[in-house]
């Protein structure tokens, strides 16, 4: 009993509030169907009504939808939020719910252009799974190799959550129709909050951008087999879209202070790293040479005191 209760305990304000949004646009969506028309994503329209492309995401248009959106938004938070802060939290949610949006709402008019059918211009899209999507990945960020048990058989690291959420909803989408207009949302919310992980989070700590750890390529999301061909891939298209700037900051500087070293990306930033990490690391070991002379002083006065 005492388990249950901390199990469904220590939810933050924040995703308690972003839950209550999430209700409250539900509701309305229900009692005033028309709604749907001005909060959903609906490519065809979303000239002059551009603002779909912030609330699709935050619209759920079945009680299944919104209570599993629910139940991850408040579990999802409970783990995240310490560790990133609020701010950075709803931050994250902000950005790859809306990048989630632009992705689905180009796609879909290049898949009008290619095929003539109106349904991928007038079909309503939302739902909040992009920005769940996204929660597995911080979680691979956060604790890559915590192992996660399922049904008491299933083994596997959190690392896998993820790519295996992609590949669940692109199986799923092949059986039935719903499910399908859930896969864009899954997708590029993955690729999306990797993307923003990995490039723009800012370290409260450290104050630095991005988590540039091998463990947390973007490979890692696929099989090792793969991992070769999809790291050449990236490669080329980092040097196509990003040039040598970008290619040159994966070889990441650091400096060391007390120990711990940091990831750097920009070498001017860099370079003054290093300077203040060295005068932190000088005053502090002039700090100690004071201490150990201190120390030493009293220690001469008392064995002389013991002499006389």
């Amino acid at each position: 009993m005492e388990g249950g209760t901390i199990l469904f305990s220590g939810f933050t304000r924040l995703c308690k509030g972003l839950a209550a949004v999430l209700v409250i646009v539900y509701v309305i969506s229900q009692l005033v169907p028309p709604t749907i028309d001005y909060l959903a994503l609906i490519p065809g329209k979303t000239v002059p009504f551009a603002w779909n492309l912030l609330t699709a995401g935050y619209l759920e248009q079945s009680i299944f939808g919104l209570i599993l959106n629910i139940a991850c938004l408040l579990f999802s938070g409970k783990l995240l939020e310490p560790v990133w802060g609020p701010r950075e939290f709803l931050k994250f949610i902000a950005a790859v719910n809306f990048s989630t949006s632009i992705s689905i709402f180009f796609t879909a008019i290049l898949l009008f252009y290619i095929t003539g059918r109106d349904e991928f211009l007038y079909t309503p899209l939302s739902g909040f799974h992009g920005v769940l999507s996204g929660f597995l990945v911080g979680v691979k960020q956060i604790m890559p190799y915590q192992e996660i048990t399922a049904f008491h058989v299933f083994k596997m690291q959190a690392k896998w959550l993820p790519s295996l959420m992609v590949l669940v909803s692109i199986v799923v989408s092949f059986l039935t129709t719903e499910s399908m207009l859930y896969l864009p949302f899954v997708i590029f919310g993955t690729y999306w909050s990797w993307l923003y992980l990995r490039y723009f989070q800012r370290n409260p700590e450290t104050n630095l951008k991005g988590h540039r750890s091998d463990d947390f390529a973007f490979s890692t999301f696929f099989p090792g087999f793969l991992r070769p061909i999809i790291d050449a891939f990236a490669s080329i298209c980092q040097k196509l879209f990003c040039g040598n700037a970008q290619s040159s900051s994966d070889e990441q500087d650091s400096y060391v202070l007390s120990g711990i070293s940091l990831p750097v990306s920009d070498p001017i930033e860099a370079s003054r790293r290093r300077q203040r990490g060295a005068r932190a690391l000088e005053e502090r070991l002039g700090t100690t040479k004071d201490e150990e002379e201190a120390v030493g002083g009293d220690r001469s006065h008392e064995d002389a005191s013991e002499i006389v």
